[in-house]
């Protein structure tokens, strides 16, 4: 193991054990891992690493009791007319953290090239595993920034309103035979992705899969079998 893949192993520790803390004491914790409180809370807190032997050791024990989907199911928040806000996945740092890290794990050997997503709400999560993978972040915006010259742009019938959207994306942003992996936060309709698919192919590009932390409906089926390309979903409502 090199020295980076060390310190990474240890970071995925400390955020185990920060994400099990909002739901066990540090009495449960200490039962659990055989570590005294005061040790645990040295690493929650950030103010020492544990061994590289002690930190394969503890992955090992608290694993069985990270449940990532149940995570964010649990975090999803319904109002009274069955409409959700996603707002404490995506600020979750931690839960965000381990869920790219398992993306990441998926797509590691897919030789991606970039992370393309849609503003606003799909970048925190594109960043993460943007982060874990290596490769830069892109995301197309409904306008038109100043200064940039050349886009990439698509249009789309969005079915909530009923209106023609247009996604741009400046043209520098992806160069031809880039693979890319899609990312967003929400499927929905799938309208949005359709569009990020299209962009790539304006591009010259390839859209190597998809990624959404929550789908709504049974969009993410249709896009399988019109483009032929892997699409992972952690959580199916």
């Amino acid at each position: 193991m090199s020295q980076i893949e060390a310190v990474k192993e240890k970071l995925r520790v400390i955020r185990i054990l920060r994400l099990l803390k909002k739901s066990y004491t540090y009495e449960e914790l200490s039962r659990i891992t055989g570590l005294p409180i005061t040790v645990l809370n040295r690493y929650v807190r950030g103010k020492v690493l544990p061994s590289t032997q002690r930190a394969k050791e503890l992955i090992k024990v608290l694993s069985p009791y990270v449940n990532l989907e149940e995570e964010v199911k649990k975090r999803i928040v319904f109002d009274k007319h069955g409409l959700f806000d996603n707002l404490k996945i995506l600020s979750d740092t931690d839960l965000m953290s381990l869920i790219a890290e398992s993306v990441a794990s998926r797509y590691m050997e897919m030789e991606i090239d970039k992370i393309l997503t849609a503003a606003t709400d799909g970048i925190p999560l594109a960043i993460h595993i943007g982060n874990e993978l290596g490769v830069d972040v892109i995301y197309a915006k409904k306008k038109k920034e100043v200064g940039v010259e050349k886009f990439y742009e698509v249009n789309y019938v969005s079915s909530s309103s009923g209106s023609v959207m247009t996604l741009y994306l400046p043209s520098w942003a992806i160069k031809k035979g880039e693979r890319v992996l899609i990312v967003d936060d929400v499927v929905r309709s799938g309208e949005t992705q359709r569009a990020l698919i299209e962009m790539c192919k304006q591009a010259n590009a390839t859209p190597a899969g998809m990624f959404f932390l929550i789908s709504a409906g049974n969009a993410i089926d249709r896009i399988k079998e019109e483009y032929n390309i892997p699409v992972d979903v952690m959580v199916k409502l």
